[in-house]
């Protein structure tokens, strides 16, 4: 018997219990570990199900192997494992569960979907020594970004957002060069930055206002990557300015992927390049996850990451 979640058409959250058999042949059963939200998460607990696709129930899980399945090689129990959801107790496939090193850092700094995430958007920067970048957008995702371009040999890397606490962040992780445009004239801003020939322009916002802005700051002939997801039915953009612009528009979300990046996310995470530590904020257990989603639906300023623990 185990626990897990479901949203529900007005986008509560409902913990509920089910039974968990034995892993089946080439499955792992997996037991604790913690599990990340997810702004798609926050987009269903928002609208329900309004929100479509709505969430799943959780897929930032790491966790630790418990029983394990007939034809599975290369675990043992008590490994620590990424992969699944907020289930307390799930079976999965071995196939798509990936080893985590013995390591001191809690189950809560080891969410390594978004970062393996965070590895696809690098990749499509395709960065060149001396480029000039810049990240809109300085929530979870946009930070995990900026750590991963912080390791390479950039000219200039400039984070803009809305709000303050998260450029103060990212000062703090090492970017020289923040703007917050709910303080700053935006207009003035792109003319200043479009005249500096910025090569990618990375818009993690999932914000119209974001495409905008990285629409009107990225060099001729240079590249926007889409991470952030605009969800929704539509978005706009102007025709006139992509033609004559001629930059190139990448996207830049998980099915996008030119590699399998969880191996590299992991590595990068045991060495340092990428670090959760000071990017989650918010931390409950499965039972707190209603009240928790709660306050952050209702807005919560200092919220950058969520992850809920497993036991």
């Amino acid at each position: 018997m185990g626990q897990t979640m479901r949203y529900l058409s007005d986008g509560r959250v409902e913990v509920i219990r089910h039974d968990v058999p034995d892993p089946s042949t080439h499955e792992v059963q997996v037991t604790g570990g913690a599990c990340g939200i997810c702004s798609w998460d926050l987009a269903t607990a928002k609208l329900g199900d309004q929100m479509n696709p709505m969430a799943p129930p959780g897929h930032e899980g790491v966790g630790y192997v418990s029983k394990i399945g007939a034809g599975v090689t290369g675990m043992k129990e008590g490994d620590r494992v990424a992969g699944g959801g907020f289930a307390t107790v799930r079976n999965l496939s071995a196939e798509r569960l990936y080893k985590i090193p013995e390591s001191e850092k809690p189950d809560e700094y080891w969410i390594v979907e978004p970062v393996s995430c965070a590895v696809t958007g690098v990749d499509h920067c395709q960065i060149k020594g001396g480029d000039r970048i810049a990240v809109v957008g300085c929530g979870f995702m946009g930070l995990l970004i900026t750590q991963g371009l912080l390791h390479h040999p950039l000219d200039q890397l400039i984070a803009i957002d809305v709000v303050q606490n998260r450029l103060d962040l990212a000062k703090q992780l090492g970017v020289d060069e923040v703007y917050n445009t709910a303080e700053i004239d935006p207009t003035e801003l792109a003319a200043d930055l479009k005249a500096r020939e910025i090569d990618v322009v990375v818009d993690t916002s999932g914000h119209q206002g974001g495409l905008d802005l990285s629409t009107d700051i990225v060099k001729r002939g240079g590249r926007i990557n889409l991470f952030g997801w605009l969800k929704g039915a539509t978005a706009t953009f102007d025709p006139t300015k992509w033609h004559m612009g001629g930059f190139t528009i990448v996207n830049s979300s998980p099915s996008s992927k030119i590699r399998d990046t969880f191996e590299a996310a992991i590595r990068m995470m045991h060495n340092g390049v990428f670090n959760l530590e000071p990017l989650v904020t918010h931390t409950a257990t499965l039972e707190e996850y209603p009240n928790l989603m709660q306050q952050l639906v209702a807005g919560d300023p200092s919220y950058i990451k969520g992850v809920i623990t497993l036991g």
